[in-house]
């Protein structure tokens, strides 16, 4: 905040029309965009229609919406649901997939096919062996379409079925507006996804391990990137120019126009915002972002290691653990809005058998609005309670009783 344009520039590698374009929309009055933005007029965009309710007229996307990740409110929108080419916001889905289905050690050899994949690559030669894990990175922070063909085909064994798992799992995600034909978004007809899909399979992605911490690195380096430095380095600039930004994916197609799904995180919400046909698709994600974060502000729920219950031990060793959260669990309430009432379920099992290990992840606590659920946290064992802690005969017992529940 109050450093000059100039330096920000150097520090991140960027042109001096910040990449995509040298205008900017009118941003917030507590913009956290960590340079300085001149606010200019919305260059005339042909064909784009603005409603005089709009809240953000000077943005030059087609398609944006803002919404919060934990509980899918939307904060923002104009014409999210119109069907658009998503580009390479695609691998978002694609990342989702492999994190489900796949190993990360696994060792990936590329195949042919995916070694002459058209458009961005991390030119991937056939035979080269790369771990799973680093394919992901390779693939979110360099866009290599090259890399998501050979993630494709080792998981589902051909391009074909992994696409029939990426749209299935948008299905259950709630983008019913979605439909996918390759895992990298280049250009087809009947590949397409809408701003609001796009932020809901985001928001989803943000629940799952290592998603956050793969889309939102700057720099790593793998010793088979075919460069003298080894070093990837993020095509996200929202990483280095917004406070709080922690994800998600550019992409571009001269049928898609220039796409941004980005993400930033303060005091435990997390927001996701979406450009599709963006002219100055930088600019138009930081408008949308300081809005998101100017409407909202987070209702606590729970902080990290509360205790919100106890699991009896059953067996020969009596007793019961504590069980905490595993992380803070806040959400969004609109700050001129009325105040959302959100149940809370727990779900644990009704005892556990020792033994049980600090840290143990035995349940979650999940928040659901309308039977839908819109955040959760895990839950951890407190503390350990074994069997060693007893005598010879009472660890002897305990072993037969786990023998004989085990058969019956």
């Amino acid at each position: 905040m109050g450093k000059k344009l100039y330096f920000k520039v150097l520090a991140a590698g960027l042109s001096a029309c910040i990449f995509c374009g040298s205008a900017a929309t009118v941003l917030a009055a507590h913009s956290r965009a960590l340079y300085d933005v001149k606010p200019l007029e919305r260059p005339e965009v042909e064909g784009l229609v603005i409603s005089p309710s709009d809240k953000l007229p000077n943005l030059t996307a087609r398609s944006a919406v803002v919404l919060d990740a934990a509980t899918g409110m939307v904060i923002y929108s104009r014409d999210m649901d119109a069907r658009r080419y998503p580009a390479s916001t695609t691998k978002i889905m694609t990342l989702i997939v492999a994190l489900e289905q796949g190993n990360l050690d696994d060792i990936v050899t590329v195949s042919k096919n995916a070694a002459g994949m058209e458009g961005s690559t991390l030119w991937l030669e056939p035979g080269d062996k790369v771990p799973l894990g680093e394919l992901l990175y390779g693939m979110m922070m360099s866009s290599g379409n090259d890399a998501t063909i050979a993630v494709a085909e080792h998981i589902a064994g051909s391009v074909p079925a992994f696409v029939r798992m990426m749209n299935e799992k948008a299905e259950s995600i709630g983008a019913n507006d979605t439909h996918f034909v390759n895992p990298n978004g280049l250009p087809d007809e009947k590949h397409y996804s809408t701003a609001h899909d796009l932020a809901l399979i985001a928001a989803y992605g943000y629940r799952l391990p290592k998603f956050e911490e793969i889309v939102s690195t700057r720099e790593t380096t793998f010793p088979w990137v075919k460069d003298d430095t080894h070093r990837l380095r993020n095509e996200n600039q929202m990483l280095w120019l917004y406070e709080g930004g922690n994800g998600v994916k550019t992409g571009y197609t001269d049928a898609a126009g220039r796409c941004l799904v980005s993400g930033a995180k303060e005091k435990g919400l997390q927001l996701v915002a979406v450009v599709l046909d963006s002219v100055y698709m930088w600019n138009d994600s930081i408008a949308l972002l300081d809005y998101g974060f100017e409407q909202v502000q987070p209702e606590d729920i729970f902080s990290k290691g509360q205790v919100v219950c106890t699991v009896p031990v059953s067996g020969i060793l009596q007793g019961e653990v504590e069980l905490k959260t595993a992380k803070d669990l806040a959400i969004a309430q609109l700050k001129d809005g009325q105040k959302v009432k959100y149940d809370q379920k727990l779900e644990v099992p009704e005892s556990l058998d020792a033994p049980v290990k600090e840290g143990d992840k035995v349940g979650r606590l999940v928040l659901t609005r309308d039977g839908k659920e819109v955040g959760a946290v895990d839950l951890l064992a407190a503390r350990s309670l074994e069997t060693k802690e007893l005598g010879f005969f009472a660890r002897l017992m305990a072993w037969f009783h786990s023998l004989w529940k085990g058969i019956f």
